[in-house]
């Protein structure tokens, strides 16, 4: 019997409501659950100490000195957020982006200032990208005026190499550079370093969504932009092939960003691979749901949860986003 036929052969009419009278009912039967410990909290760590730089697009973020970085995990744990996903604010800039691997960058001394701080209470991610570090913004160095994918490749892997020696968990490579996970790969095992773990962002598309994200982190482009290298956000077909290389590659993990305007592709994704998928809430995400709540428009509590459910639904076993540790606490006191 098919299942349009069995109900077609029920009597009387479907009584979804039953299931639906009390709080305590919704949570019974309720099909995607949230928890902390799939949440990623972002953070963006620059030079100083007791330095908490509010980030202006983005209320309730702020770019952390390393001792501050190190009490704001040390919340994060209480609240039950178990992993972090770092960015660093260099002191200077140059062409090649030289700051990304430097032993002593800023992400590689809050990499070991968490470690003090947290042990391995924490899964430590560490992005891969020169943007950050190049003077001129963009994502790999260059080749006449556009990036050089195959001369970048070996500076990914070296700063990837730094990273995980610091005592990183996972590295993050963001450059979407084609090539980019295999030389990683390679680097961190030639390196003695096969337990190091690579989060890829496979399907990254050229988005209007990580605006306030360029202000946090000091990473517009000086000209141009990087559509050449990041995706048309209207391909998925490619979307999912760069999935299946990065994995062939040897990524343990993969990523989707951003995650609202993509749910489709996590869902795809998480249907083609059998490793962890994760998606990016990304900074503009966030900063419209905050940017609504501030004038009314939105509950800011509800739309978070919200869209966080969404990207889970769509199969995400792993969420970085910027409302990780509201987020938390508002599972906690609903009980989920």
């Amino acid at each position: 019997m098919t299942l349009l036929s069995a109900r077609a052969a029920r009597p009387g009419i479907h009584r979804g409501r039953r299931l639906r009278r009390s709080a305590s009912l919704r949570a019974l039967v309720r099909e995607t659950r949230l928890a902390p410990a799939m949440l990623v909290a972002p953070l963006f760590v620059r030079p100083g100490q007791g330095v908490r730089e509010p980030i202006g697009s983005m209320p309730g973020q702020d770019r952390l000195s390393v001792d501050e970085l190190a009490r704001e995990a040390e919340r994060l744990v209480r609240a039950g957020v178990r992993s972090v996903l770092l960015f660093g604010l260099p002191e200077a800039k140059d062409a090649e982006g030289s700051g990304a691997w430097a032993e002593d960058g800023i992400v590689q001394s809050g990499v070991r200032a968490l470690r003090r701080a947290v042990g391995d209470e924490l899964a430590v991610i560490a992005d891969v990208c020169l943007c950050e570090y190049t003077s001129h913004g963009h994502c790999g160095v260059l080749g006449d005026s556009s990036v050089d994918n195959d001369a970048t490749l070996p500076l990914l892997a070296r700063s990837a190499v730094s990273l995980a020696e610091a005592g990183a968990d996972v590295v993050a490579p963001s450059a979407m550079m084609d090539g980019q996970v295999a030389a990683i790969r390679a680097g961190l095992d030639d390196a003695g370093l096969a337990d190091a773990a690579i989060l890829a962002y496979a399907a990254k598309h050229a988005s209007a969504f990580y605006g306030p994200f360029r202000e946090a982190a000091d990473s517009a482009p000086a000209f141009g932009d990087r559509r050449s290298y990041q995706m048309d956000p209207a391909n998925g077909r490619e979307a999912l092939e760069e999935v299946l290389a990065d994995v062939d590659e040897g990524a343990d993990m993969v990523m989707v960003k951003p995650a609202l305007p993509a749910l489709d592709l996590v869902a795809a994704t998480r249907a083609a691979v059998g490793v962890p998928v994760a998606a990016y809430q990304v900074s503009g995400e966030y900063a419209a749901i905050c940017a609504a709540a501030e004038r009314g428009w939105l509950d800011r509590r509800a739309a978070a949860l919200e869209s966080l459910t969404a990207i889970a639904r769509a199969g995400a076993g792993i969420i970085v986003t910027y409302f990780a540790l509201e987020a938390a606490g508002w599972l906690r006191e609903e009980g989920r």
